[in-house]
């Protein structure tokens, strides 16, 4: 029954949140429902990682390890985005009912977010997933300016067009188990019967699914949402945004990829590689910095996809999800970067920003850290799983595949850190940025808090790995070994 605690806690924290008992209440109330959270779904993770089942109701309410993994990630993110809003609202509100308003909205995007994974039917997960886009544009258009609701109405738009694209698939795909002898509609009913499914409704539900929450995860061309939703969210929202929201509808695609015919693996390599590419020279030319790691988020999606598709089995899928894990924590803490910056600086401009290091050491550390890791230097987590992608792909023989994503991340690593270093060093702050009004001299202690936690498995991660996350990650990485041979 601890599963069904687990999206339950932040769901209580909505209500919670709304009541008028001081302006510490509801972020202290969210803190704490997150935590929660997160010491229920270790607990469940470490039975997962040891090869035992989470079952609260069958079919319905459980874990494998692919979802306890994304469960994890959801629930760690949740934690530090919940610490780090506690200073960062409270210094831009001073209004009490907005900041609750703000952790009401905030609960209920964790409790959606915390949903998906939890659910093992796809049609409840379809709706899992529009709750999420659903109660995430309330925290995109917090700021309630005009370029905010903008951005705003404009995901919630292409949210609604994928929501509809998607559910007609996964109708399509019930369609097929039917056809090859029914059983419970679930990721595993599902599985059971892969191979008798028709081929032709197969591929047509995922091509359906895919363009329907593709434009969640940001794939190109749809992804153009992505860089304004993130550059006018609040810090901590960008943080779940990029780090876990657009993770959480590949989490659906992915479990769809075992079910194809032998030989896909070419289709799912390009759909990556066209996002890894384009967005690699979209970071080229970028003027903000949150839109920076916005690109770099479709950069990230495209590499996660190409993992998936260059084979090897439990060992390349092993990739593909060390990958996501190390995307979704260094996202996140970019993300805490940049919003540390913008606190000091009161502007997004990177051509605004200048000799950060100096001026607010703090924060540029953050960024410097973030830059580096975000862009795949050693010694950090994207570095590794980036690693073992290529040794995956070399071991395959893949060569095409692997020399072009070599070449886009390279062009990625150059980009954040042209931009980065900019920001880093050089002449001082013009004065139009040190005279707004949005500008601090100090971060508060909650967000220097929430950096440090944060930042802990980006650097962990690189070098040493948990027995038990290890574990996690090779029960995950069975769930997508394909089911037919190539």
């Amino acid at each position: 029954m601890s599963i069904i605690l687990i999206p339950a806690l932040p769901l209580a924290a909505v209500v919670l949140s709304l009541l008028p008992l001081g302006r510490r209440f509801a972020p202290a109330v969210t803190l704490l429902a997150a935590l929660g959270s997160l010491v229920l779904t270790v607990g469940n993770a470490l039975t997962i990682s040891r090869g035992r089942e989470v079952v609260a109701i069958p079919g319905w309410v459980q874990l494998d390890g692919f979802a306890a993994l994304l469960l994890l990630l959801v629930t760690f993110l949740s934690v530090t985005a919940a610490l780090f809003s506690w200073g960062y609202i409270d210094a831009h509100q001073r209004e009490p009912r907005r900041i609750r308003y703000y952790y009401a909205h905030f609960n209920l995007f964790t409790f959606a977010l915390a949903l998906v994974p939890v659910l093992f039917q796809p049609a409840l997960v379809w709706i899992a997933i529009e709750f999420t886009s659903v109660f995430s544009v309330l925290l995109v258009a917090f700021d309630n300016t005009h370029t905010a609701l903008e951005a705003a109405w404009k995901y919630i738009a292409l949210m609604f067009m994928g929501a509809a694209i998607a559910l007609l698939g996964f109708f399509v795909l019930f369609w097929a188990q039917e056809q090859a002898g029914g059983g419970h509609y679930s990721w595993d009913g599902l599985r059971a019967v892969a191979q008798q499914m028709p081929p032709v409704l197969v591929i047509a539900a995922f091509l359906l699914i895919l363009v329907g929450l593709g434009v969640k995860v940001g794939f190109v061309p749809l992804h153009t949402w992505l860089p304004d939703a993130h550059s006018q969210a609040p810090a901590p929202v960008c943080a779940l945004l990029s780090g876990i929201k657009t993770t959480n509808s590949l989490y659906v695609i992915l479990r769809l990829v075992p079910l194809l015919p032998a030989g896909s693996g070419w289709a799912i390599q390009s759909i990556g590689l066209l996002a890894a590419g384009v967005a690699a020279f979209l970071l080229l030319q970028v003027k903000d910095y949150k839109r920076l790691f916005a690109y770099s988020t479709v950069e990230h999606m495209g590499i996660i996809f190409v993992a998936a598709g260059l084979g090897g089995g439990v060992a390349g899928q092993y990739a593909s999800l060390l990958q996501i894990v190390s995307h979704s924590v260094t996202k996140s803490f970019c993300f805490f970067a940049a919003g540390a910056v913008l606190f000091v600086s009161g502007t997004r401009e990177i051509a605004s920003v200048r000799g950060l290091l100096r001026r607010a050491p703090a924060a540029g550390t953050a960024l410097l850290l973030g830059g580096l890791a975000i862009g795949g230097a050693p010694p950090f987590a994207v570095f590794l799983s980036e690693f073992s992608i290529f040794r995956n792909g070399l071991a395959q023989g893949q060569y095409v595949g692997i020399g072009l994503l070599g070449l886009f991340i390279t062009i990625a690593f150059f980009g954040i850190l042209l931009h980065v270093n900019r920001m880093l060093f050089g002449s001082a702050l013009p004065r139009v940025a040190e005279q707004s009004s949005e500008r601090h001299d100090h971060l508060p202690r909650t967000c220097q808090l929430a950096l440090l936690v944060a930042a802990v498995p980006v650097v962990v991660l690189g070098v040493y790995q948990p027995v038990w996350l290890h574990g996690l990650i090779s029960v995950a990485a069975t769930t997508l070994a394909p089911l037919s041979a190539p």
